[in-house]
């Protein structure tokens, strides 16, 4: 009887326990999270704790959602609840400063009305046309509002993103004014936009993006000073730059403005295009020489990087035995983005095209700190290659990866000399302005400058897709080149809180292993491929040559020695051998990538649960021999 009040007590005393701790856990740690995914996207980033714990004034946030699209679409509804957990963070973390609603607008209710009045978007689940809403409003007491119409699904990566954004958008009605000096159509092409149909004249997504966050003021290419409000100047593709606008430059950094410029090699945007002519522009470079040079920053135009690691995958050109092809020049950056910076510390990819690299010149007295750079796997190629129309596997089968990493984009901190004695000359026929600012010959402090080799980065095929949701154009990036041109404008501009805002859980996890195999047989592939038909056309050419006979018979028929019959066989035989060549060098190709892909196969159906059950056995044996020993 004992022992039965004993086991009773026992049990309610460790029920006990277990409701102490569960009420404790509930009053102390309902607020803790333990974040195991990968790249941590249930995490929120620096730059949005320090918004939410910063903010002054109340903020309001309302989410209308209609509980049909969850039950039409259970896919929804799981986001929905993503929504509203992340809603909850942002309300905990600002500490009351952001308050939230949520509304079910229903057909033909007020609460509708209200849905439809903040411009959010209906969108129809069935042909009876009943419509549901799925978006979010924010507010601040001088009843600013900015909306996201519909919440969808396939921007789920990108939603702490857009709902940061929101909130410091409300939260800083006065924002940073940014200067914007470019050769490129960023604000659209009218021209353009006739001749394409409306789609490619648009602007740029990173130049509304810019538009978003900050005051946005263009800049003439003429212009000999900058405008006193400008706080940050973006250059973007310098092309040609008269004096008169390198000196307002040097003079703006002189003064302490902050710059961000981004030189090219080769404008793979521009030279897209056809120019006024109808022809292809060849001349799509730009660089910015006399004041790099004064500066202490490294830059030559005439040189393109390639990497094998990231490429992307191009259409081959016809007759080519592969479909597709890495084009070398076009490469995702993930490894090498500086994850110190504070700007592109949250970064995951950041995609180029036709970048060149830059480098601290030596001697230099600046800090020269790397933010994008290229891999291990990376070369050089002349920029006139890529001009002259050479295909993509020609490019791959010529480039030998030497001297990588280089760096691509870099932060550039210093005390900084001006590339000038003195306002420059105006040019015949015009005259300087009378009331430019007084010349300064150096930087007070330490300047802070940006500086990226490729322009391209702004530029939509490269970053983002766009696609029409119920007549909408929606952009959504497959890179963080947008975010990185905010944030390193952001933190130029002294907007620290912004440095964390990032497309989150980009969701491609490639095979690393596997795509480097693939890359390394691929560019073995061609050199050999290369080799052998170089090898065949010599060949064909000299059987062409020896058809051809060294002599005429009475009948105009072409007269053949022994000799040259034999070296015809010869060759012929050469022909096959090459081919056969070929066609095994094409097979090598896929050989090393079908047997790991088989071991992993094997290693995931076969090995894994015989060591799980092996190690099973193992914890088995040693149990029993240690309640043998017990017993004995």
């Amino acid at each position: 009887m004992r022992r039965i009040w004993s086991s009773i007590i026992g049990v309610l005393a460790v029920a006990a326990i277990l409701i102490g701790v569960n009420m404790l856990a509930d009053t102390r740690l309902a607020n803790a999270q333990l974040d195991v995914t990968h790249g941590h996207v249930y995490t929120l980033s620096k730059g949005t704790r320090g918004i939410l714990r910063g903010l002054k004034e109340p903020v309001t946030l309302r989410l209308f959602y209609s509980p049909q699209l969850g039950a039409r679409v259970p896919s929804y509804g799981n986001y929905a609840d993503r929504v509203r957990a992340l809603l909850a963070s942002y309300a905990r973390i600002a500490h009351g400063k952001v308050k939230l609603e949520f509304y079910d607008p229903e057909p033909f209710s007020d609460v509708e009305d209200r849905a439809l009045a903040y411009g959010l978007q209906g969108v129809p689940i069935d042909q009876s046309g009943e419509q549901v809403y799925f978006g979010l409003v924010g507010s601040n007491l001088l009843d600013d509002v900015r909306s996201v119409p519909f919440l969808d699904q396939q921007r789920e990566p990108f939603l702490e993103y857009d709902l940061t954004r929101m909130v410091y958008d409300l939260s800083n009605p006065k924002r940073a004014v940014v200067g914007v000096m470019s050769s490129l159509p960023l604000e659209g092409d009218s021209q353009t936009m006739m001749r394409m149909g409306g789609q490619s004249g648009r602007p740029w997504v990173s130049m509304m993006q810019l538009r978003q966050q900050f005051t946005v003021k263009d800049v003439p290419l003429n212009t000999w000073t900058i405008d006193p409000e400008i706080q940050v100047l973006l250059v973007a593709h310098p092309q040609h730059l008269a004096e008169s606008a390198q000196y307002a430059i040097d003079q703006f950094v002189m003064r302490g403005g902050r710059l961000m410029v981004m030189v090219d090699p080769q404008s793979e945007a521009e030279f897209g295009h056809p120019g006024p002519n109808g022809m292809p522009q060849l001349d799509v470079s730009s660089s910015l020489p006399k004041l790099f040079d004064a500066w202490g920053i490294a830059f030559d135009p005439n040189e393109v990087v390639g990497d094998l690691t990231g490429a992307w995958r191009v259409r081959s050109t016809p007759g080519d035995r592969l479909a597709v092809v890495d084009y070398i020049p076009l490469f995702n950056i993930r490894a090498g983005i500086n994850h110190d910076d504070p700007a592109t510390s949250d970064l995951q990819q950041v995609t180029v095209a036709a970048a060149g690299f830059l480098a601290k010149k030596p001697g230099a007295s600046i800090e020269f700190t790397p933010l994008l750079t290229s891999s291990k796997q990376s070369g050089l190629i002349p920029v006139e290659k890529l001009r002259t129309g050479t295909d993509p596997a020609t490019i791959l089968a010529d480039f030998k990866p030497s001297g990588g990493p280089r760096v691509i984009a870099a932060r550039v901190r210093g005390v900084l000399k001006s590339a000038f004695t003195g306002p420059p000359v105006a040019p015949e026929g015009q005259t300087a302005p009378a009331n430019l600012p007084p010349f300064r010959d150096h930087t007070e402090g330490p300047a802070n400058l940006v500086v990226t080799a490729d322009s391209d980065i702004l530029a939509d095929r490269y970053w983002v897709r766009m696609q029409n949701f119920f007549g909408q154009e929606e952009a959504t990036p497959f890179s963080d080149n947008g975010a990185f041109v905010a944030n390193l404008v952001g933190t130029l501009a002294g907007g620290d809180a912004l440095i964390g805002l990032r497309a989150r859980g980009i969701a491609q996890r490639p095979f690393t292993v596997v795509e480097d195999i693939r890359r390394r047989a691929e560019a073995r592939f061609r050199q050999t491929q290369q080799t052998l038909q170089n090898h065949l056309q010599a060949t064909q050419k000299r059987l062409a040559q020896l058809r051809q006979g060294s002599g005429q018979s009475g009948a105009g028929v072409a007269v053949l020695t022994p000799e040259q019959q034999a070296a015809i066989t010869q060759l012929s035989g050469e022909i096959v051998d090459t081919r056969q060549q070929l066609r095994s060098v094409q097979f090598d190709l896929r050989r090393d990538i079908d047997r790991l892909q088989t071991e992993m196969r094997m290693f995931d159906i076969a090995l894994v649960p015989v060591l799980v059950a092996a190690l099973a056995i193992v914890l088995g044996l040693v149990r029993s021999r240690r309640r043998a020993r017990a017993r004995a």
